[in-house]
């Protein structure tokens, strides 16, 4: 906060008036679990764009087959998935335990799963810190991942079936 202060001076007491919760994910008391995306309607404008000068019910169709195709898409790659967590998931905790193979500072709770650093609450995944003393107590990291991120939780987002609309004549 101090930098940002010397180098904006109205800039720290505006952000600290309006509270950390508001402008920092680190102090946000609700999950977003490290995904952050801009308006979802500004990202299916940009991908619908000779589609918007259609009629309202072709573009309907044009958007119910694009979510049909992600869907299909999303659950073809869960359904190839093996590992007990989503691939990006797997792929982040190695990185997290190579780190913290360099690191030894932290104040870990294993049972209220938390660390000073905050990014173990935040995204409800071992930090590199927990991922020290997870290692240290002999357990398994995969008991401190939240089920979010698991194989069959992915699956299951996608079990299900997004069907076409019938013709407008039926």
């Amino acid at each position: 906060m101090n930098v940002l202060t010397l180098v904006q001076p109205r800039l720290g007491p505006y952000l600290q008036e309006v509270g950390y919760e508001r402008w920092s994910r680190a102090y946000l008391k609700g999950c977003r679990y490290n995904i952050m995306t801009t308006n979802i309607l500004e990202c299916i404008n940009a991908i619908l764009v000779k589609e918007r000068e259609l009629p309202v019910t072709v573009l309907v169709e044009e958007l119910r087959s694009l979510v049909q195709r992600w869907h299909y898409e999303r659950r073809t790659e869960a359904d190839k998935c093996k590992t007990m967590l989503t691939p990006s998931t797997e792929t982040l905790l190695s990185e997290q335990y190579q780190q913290s193979m360099r690191m030894r500072n932290g104040v870990i709770d294993l049972q209220v799963r938390t660390c000073s650093c905050r990014r173990f609450q935040l995204e409800q995944l071992p930090c590199v810190h927990a991922m020290i003393a997870i290692w240290h107590s002999k357990r398994d990291v995969y008991d401190f991942c939240s089920e979010y991120y698991n194989s069959p939780t992915w699956k299951a987002t996608y079990a299900g079936v997004v069907y076409p609309l019938p013709h407008q004549g039926d």
